[in-house]
């Protein structure tokens, strides 16, 4: 919340100064009571704006819209921008977007509006020397385009009153932030790197990424496995944050083991450990984990009625933050120690953290989703921030799944067959614009033209009518029908999203398989909503042992084509690891069958020549098992495992645990999938791979509507399509095989296409790869 956090010398007074949000004010000072997420979830970011524009033309000429306020108390100083002010009635407005009965919101949530208005008024009475004015509070429906107006006249005196009050109760935690901030400084610039000398091409990964968030400037890096991307680039990001200003540094990964790496590489900074006194740690350090990990009670709905943590939440929250700010590491397991041991959730706690953690590592939704709370946090506290993005060619098709959502038949059938009475109206007519749909597009496969806006009413309807229930019923609702109710919002958002970026970005198709059909709102290029959320950070690393070519991830990503791409040196070399063609094999879809004795032989034949453990990527399940079957038939004495369909965790870890030293045998994977990036077996854990596919996309009307998008947009649909990201799971399979500079390997590609001049310049420079088959 510090911001702004920033200390200011103001009318040459040298007093430190905190700035602060009248929002983030009121959320500190006046939440009390329950967590309580039973009324109907709020409106997108893009509607919340485009109900205030409404309010606001409605209103006279002489009003005015967004008043920029600001005023002191002590150290602080206080500071925001009320909705609108009519200077002919003297009346104050601050709108709130929603939808659903707005009688069904919870007490202290109307208390925290009232105390972001009053707090407003105070302001305008002092700004404008006002002896009395009115206060309202306009809630606009966004689905009805209806407003309700609660007003109170309020005297200047009492206005004061109430903002010295929440000033006092703030003022005590700003003097802590802003000796927090001193502290951090002091850490940061007496940080030291963690070894006696950097990796080969670690120092010159930490000099480029210094410079980018010194001169302001993305960068994208190139830089293979093992060169210590992660602490090359967390240690000068860190370094870079006093000289800079930078609030927050955020370190975003698209999986589990990037936060586990970054962790590890910020204990080796010295970031964990706890302070030699009780004093401020320097560093605060958050590790933030998804809902459902976190959660301590799943089976109980998030309301003080059904869950003891979130009975009296906010009334335990202080005590839970101090001690949380005491301990300065809260990662997974510290932020639930310290949650549990004052009886708050873990998730909520993690989600008020985030506001005082100086470091925070999540996944890249927290930054890029359409309700992205890191996102939303900076905007709101104007905080200067530094992002790394770890594994960013993940992003495009992470991009692309943040910004689309489907209509599934099933899900929303089986949710209308229990649903209580109450619900089956709204379903019922959900059902039936379905069914006129589906009667107006024939065919396996549509692509409509235009948005089924019936449909799309239908299901906004929908989500209110569940988001009414819940306020009435106090009990958790079934999980088919919250998963059909959670998947009815994102349509509806995505919706929105779709109808303000050129057509071209999104296909909207229906596709039949048996009785059962699926609308999808296909993101095809993530870059115009990607930008934005670039554009908001003082610099973003984008770094990734895949990130080429360039081209395509500037076009994909909405990177400024001046964005700076550099390639880091291999820390390999050429001896450490043999490249085989296997030039003799098609893997295309025809030649399969074909393909299965051959394929089996060589990976019988290379496992003889060199026991140990190998894995073996495939494009697909059916190619999976066929190649397995043929290989025990030809070669009943290797061992062998194999990935399924929807593997659960324990599953995944069983997996993995096969791959021991001493072990010997082959798994079976498919490519791009949770074992073809992301996991690390250094060593004589794995000694191998077999890529039997060049990763190509499967051909089928959705993949084929994508290129022809990406001809229209780019001109070159095949690579952007198929090609370049095929070859990206390619590379990223094999880098499983070389892990440090002791490593010694082999992979095996499997395909005749791989001996093309294109796609061997696609492939990993340092590879030596060889003339004969």
């Amino acid at each position: 919340m510090s911001a702004e956090g920033a200390i200011a010398a103001l009318n040459g007074d040298d007093t430190p100064r905190y700035r602060v949000a009248v929002r983030a004010l009121c959320e500190f000072t006046a939440r009390a009571g329950d967590l309580d997420l039973r009324f109907t979830p709020a409106p997108t970011a893009q509607q919340g704006i485009a109900g205030h524009q409404v309010v606001a033309s409605r209103r006279g000429e002489h009003y005015e819209h967004e008043v920029a306020l600001e005023g002191r108390y002590g150290a602080l100083i206080v500071r925001g921008r009320a909705d609108g002010f009519d200077p002919t009635l003297k009346r104050l407005e601050e709108v709130k977007t929603h939808r659903g009965d707005i009688d069904a919101m919870p007490a202290n949530q109307r208390a925290l509006h009232w105390a972001q208005a009053k707090v407003y008024g105070a302001l305008l009475c002092r700004e404008r020397s006002l002896d009395s004015i009115e206060i309202a509070l306009v809630y606009f429906d966004i689905e009805q385009q209806r407003e309700s107006v609660l007003v109170e006249t309020m005297t200047r005196n009492v206005l004061e009153a109430f903002f010295i009050e929440q000033c006092e109760r703030f003022i005590h935690w700003a003097e802590q932030e802003l000796a927090h901030e001193a502290a951090r400084t002091q850490r940061l610039t007496q940080l030291s790197f963690p070894h006696p000398d950097f990796r080969p091409g670690q120092r010159a990964l930490a000099e480029s990424v210094f410079k980018a968030i010194s001169t302001r400037r993305d960068l994208m890096l190139q830089a293979p496995t093992g060169i210590g991307k992660t602490l090359g680039t967390l240690f000068p990001a860190l370094k870079a944050m006093p000289g800079q200003r930078v609030d927050r540094l955020f370190f975003l990964t698209a999986r589990t083991t990037g936060r586990r790496l970054a962790l590890e590489a910020l204990t080796t900074l010295g970031m964990a450990h706890p302070p030699v006194d009780e004093g401020d740690p320097g560093i605060r350090t958050l590790e933030l984990i998804a809902r459902d990990r976190a959660c301590e009670h799943p089976e109980l709905a998030c309301h003080g009625e059904s869950c003891p943590l979130a009975s009296g939440f906010y009334d335990r929250l202080p005590r839970a933050r101090q001690a949380a700010v005491r301990a300065g590491w809260l990662d997974q397991q510290g932020l639930r120690r310290v949650a549990l041991d004052h009886s708050v959730c873990p998730y909520y706690l993690s989600q008020e953290m985030a506001h005082w953690c100086d470091v925070v590592i999540g996944d890249v939704n927290y930054w890029f989703d359409t309700s992205a709370m890191l996102y939303a946090l900076t905007r709101q506290h104007q905080w200067r921030v530094s992002l790394l993005i770890d594994e960013a060619h993940n992003l495009v098709e992470r991009g692309r799944a943040m910004y689309g959502a489907e209509f599934d038949q099933g899900r929303f059938a089986a949710a209308r067959r229990d649903a209580p009475t109450a619900l089956r109206r709204p379903l019922d007519r959900l059902w039936r614009q379905w069914k006129a749909l589906l009667r107006a597009h024939e065919g396996d496969y549509v692509c409509l033209e235009s948005p089924p806006r019936k449909l799309f009413n239908a299901l906004s309807q929908f989500v209110t009518a569940v988001g009414d229930f819940m306020v009435d019923t106090p009990v958790a609702l079934d999980s088919v029908l919250l998963e059909a109710w959670f998947d009815a919002m994102q349509i509806t958002r995505i919706a929105d999203i779709a109808s303000e970026v050129d057509a071209e970005h999104y296909l909207l198709d229906i596709e039949r398989r048996g009785r059962q059909a699926t609308l999808s709102l296909r993101n095809v290029v993530p870059a115009p909503l990607l930008a934005p959320r670039f554009e908001a950070a003082h610099a973003t690393v984008l770094f990734s042992a895949t990130l080429s070519p360039s081209h395509y991830y500037r076009d994909q990503l909405g990177l400024d084509i001046a964005t700076p791409w550099l390639e880091m040196a291999s820390p390999f070399t050429a001896c450490q690891l043999e490249v085989h063609l296997a030039d003799h094999i098609s893997t295309r879809y025809r030649d399969r069958r074909a393909s299965l004795a051959p394929i089996a032989e060589l990976m019988a034949h290379q496992f003889r020549r060199r026991p140990g453990n190998y894995l073996a990527f495939f494009s697909s399940f059916d190619y999976l098992e066929q190649v397995s079957r043929a290989l025990a038939d030809h070669a009943p004495d290797v061992a062998q495992w194999s990935q399924s369909r929807r593997m659960s965790e324990p599953e995944r870890d069983a997996f993995l645990a096969r791959f021991t030293s001493e072990g010997q045998g082959i798994g079976f994977a498919v490519l791009g999938g949770i074992f073809g990036e992301g996991i690390d077996l250094p060593g004589e854990r794995l000694i191998g791979a077999f890529i039997a596919t060049l990763g190509l996309s499967q051909f089928n009307p959705v993949n084929e509507q994508m290129k022809a998008r990406m001809e229209a947009l780019f001109g070159d649909g095949y690579r952007y399509a198929y090609l370049y990201p095929g070859i990206t799971r390619v590379v990223q399979a094999a880098g499983r095989v070389i892990r440090s500079p002791e490593d010694r390997g082999v992979i095996h590609l499997i395909d005749d296409r791989f001996r093309h001049h294109e796609i061997q310049t696609l492939l990993p420079g340092w590879w030596t790869l060889p003339r004969g088959g």
